[in-house]
């Protein structure tokens, strides 16, 4: 049996600037960060002749063309892996339509299990590759590359998506002391809302192919705001980056109607009224998770916890997509 583990993610920076329709005219750049929450992938091989699926949904087929999840379907025909004795398993710590970036991560998870099953080393670059080919190029997802790069490499980490569609990878040089302070004042809570964020993804797509001058303007100015963040958190400047955060949760909201909801601007501002320096909603928009920066958790915990909400605690991780057992 293989298993293996890919983090999800949460973003610091200039995220919605790793579409294909933006960096591929204008270059894209985002700080991301994956946490210690995980999409485990289970594989191995069946003494009957069928493929077993098993997520959400439990599938029993003859042949990976009848696999009706497509992201499963893709990869193993990607990998030409036609075997018919396989029993694969998903599972995860936190799930879908949360703003994490799970789809990338089980993409990146279940391509590692698939090469340990070939015997084959596949490079954090060319893992990452792989994934977003299945989501963006075979599937046509509206889906940018952070969530497959982040979950491949691990880390706190700079992407470069370039107009030539390679993608330039950096650990963010944080010195130690703030990224432990950083660490421990980011706090996540769950609004209770999940959702798909094909919906709001696809709007973005299709206004930046159209070269609709509010969405670029607002990707350019997200851009800097990612830069803007690197600077503060390379610095140690970590109020500072807090309050770039803020400016993006502003701006991200005008992207789309679905972008949030009164509910959520209530809890937003519930936070800010109470410790949170900085925040935003993780993802595409819609639900998930609020994040913010705090120095002053106790306070923030409380008041949150009172309004209904649930504090997810995460810590980073810096192992990226790897084989847990085998």
């Amino acid at each position: 049996m293989i298993i293996t583990r890919s983090p999800l993610r949460i973003s610091l920076g200039g995220g919605g600037t790793d579409l294909p329709s933006y960096y591929r005219e204008h270059t894209g750049f985002v700080i991301s960060a994956a946490i210690n929450k995980y999409v485990y992938i289970t594989l191995h091989t069946t003494f009957a002749q069928e493929v077993i699926v098993k997520y959400s949904k439990m599938e029993v087929v003859h042949s990976i063309g009848e696999i009706r999840h497509p992201i499963v379907r893709e990869a193993l025909q990607m990998m030409a892996l036609d075997t018919p004795h396989l029993e694969i398993t998903s599972m995860s710590d936190i799930p879908a339509g949360t703003g994490l970036g799970s789809s990338g991560s089980f993409t990146c998870a279940l391509l590692r299990a698939l090469h340990a099953h070939q015997k084959s080393f596949v490079p954090p670059q060319q893992l990452a590759e792989q994934a977003c080919h299945i989501e963006i190029d075979r599937l046509g997802e509206p889906v940018g590359k952070q969530d497959q790069y982040i979950a491949s490499f691990g880390g706190i980490t700079c992407f470069d998506f370039l107009p030539d569609g390679k993608v330039n990878v950096s650990p963010l040089q944080i010195p130690p002391a703030a990224l432990y302070t950083l660490e421990d004042n980011l706090i996540l809570f769950f609004t209770g809302f999940t959702r798909s964020a094909s919906e709001i993804l696809r709007d973005q797509d299709t206004r930046s192919k159209e070269k609709d001058s509010a969405m670029i303007d607002n990707l350019h100015f997200v851009k800097k705001l990612g830069l803007d963040s690197k600077k503060a958190l390379e610095s140690g400047e970590l109020r500072g980056f807090a309050e770039i955060m803020h400016t993006h949760w502003e701006h991200k909201k005008r992207r789309s109607a679905g972008m949030s909801n009164p509910e959520i601007d209530a809890h937003y501002e519930l936070a800010r009224a109470n410790g949170a320096l900085g925040g935003k909603l993780i993802g595409a928009g819609g639900g998930g998770f609020l994040m913010f920066y705090t120095e002053d958790k106790t306070r923030l915990r409380k008041v949150m916890s009172d309004a209904g909400l649930r504090e997810v605690r995460v810590r980073f991780d810096f192992e990226g997509t790897t084989i847990v057992a085998q």
